[in-house]
């Protein structure tokens, strides 16, 4: 099966409707060359897009991603690349950092990405994305990295990530270029977005939201918790009624039959979960088989 693509926004970039999460890299103990097969099978997949932070993997994904490619330069071409800026670790790597804090300040913004593009091994990244809302954030100040960065062609998009529908507005409404995504916390157990305004406005303006954690972290398949029984039954059900397909391709279908175009982040780099979640692209739910899901989820049937 073959992962389709879509643009995440009319302006751009095109991405691949499943990406891949780069958060736990540093966990799967692989050797450059491994990353590098792995970086393959996911292109052989459809799996064009990475997704990674500078404070990933305690500041040290961006370095072991950027390993990989540089044994193989030519794959930039066929990649996109997308990072996250704007916190602050308590870490041996960052001794200046006394408490962990959010700085969105453009002199921050500039050199974060001037970092992960010297990590990553590339002249440029697709996107890049303010990884939490900071309370001190100068929409302006922010806007005004961004134009330096698209102008000098570091950085040819840019979203954000965990804002509330307020928060990208008042980004937004700074800049003369549009933001092309919000990454929030999509999944079968964590709906909130659906409700609080956040995946609406992506549909008004027509840019696909990019999920994080879509199949909750791991605690759909976790005993004691009852909303994840819950669901973890019905989406067994509705696996049935498909013809079979598993637990996580059904919980990655039910996101992808959102008309906003959800595009989730998987964490996984074991080749065969990789390629059941890009199985999820043979079934679509009936309308009927989405709300079974949902009202497991909430716990009670639609008002």
């Amino acid at each position: 099966m073959t992962v389709l693509e879509t643009d995440l926004a009319p302006a751009g970039p095109r991405v691949s409707r499943l990406v891949m999460g780069l958060w736990r890299v540093v966990s799967w103990h692989l050797s450059d060359q491994e990353l590098l097969d792995l970086i393959h099978v996911c292109l052989d997949m459809g799996i064009t897009t990475f997704d990674l932070a500078d404070i990933y993997g305690d500041y040290a994904c961006e370095e072991i991603f950027g390993r990989a490619l540089a044994l193989e330069p030519g794959l930039r071409q066929r990649i996109q690349l997308v990072t996250k800026c704007g916190i602050k670790l308590v870490s041996d790597r960052r001794p200046r950092h006394r408490l962990k804090h959010y700085d969105t300040s453009l002199v921050h913004i500039l050199a974060s990405v001037e970092h992960s593009l010297r990590m990553l091994n590339t002249d440029r990244l697709d996107l890049i994305l303010i990884h939490r809302p900071d309370p001190l954030m100068d929409a302006a100040e922010v806007a005004n990295a961004f134009r330096q960065l698209r102008g000098s062609g570091q950085v040819l998009h840019f979203g954000v990530s965990n804002f509330s529908p307020s928060q990208f507005d008042l980004l937004a409404s700074r800049l003369d270029f549009p933001l092309v995504t919000n990454q929030v916390e999509i999944s079968v157990l964590e709906m909130d977005v659906l409700d609080d305004g956040t995946v609406d406005q992506c549909q008004r303006m027509g840019i696909s939201p990019m999920a994080w954690s879509p199949l909750a972290g791991g605690r759909l398949f976790g005993d004691g918790d009852p909303q994840a029984e819950r669901v973890r039954e019905a989406l067994v059900e509705v696996g049935e009624q498909l013809g079979g397909a598993t637990v996580d391709q059904v919980a990655l279908a039910w996101l992808l039959r959102h008309p906003a175009r959800i595009v989730p982040i998987l964490g996984s780099g074991k080749i065969d979960r990789l390629r059941r979640a890009a199985g999820a692209f043979e079934h679509q739910l009936s309308r009927q088989q989405w709300f079974t899901i949902w009202t497991a989820s909430k716990g009670h049937e639609v008002p």
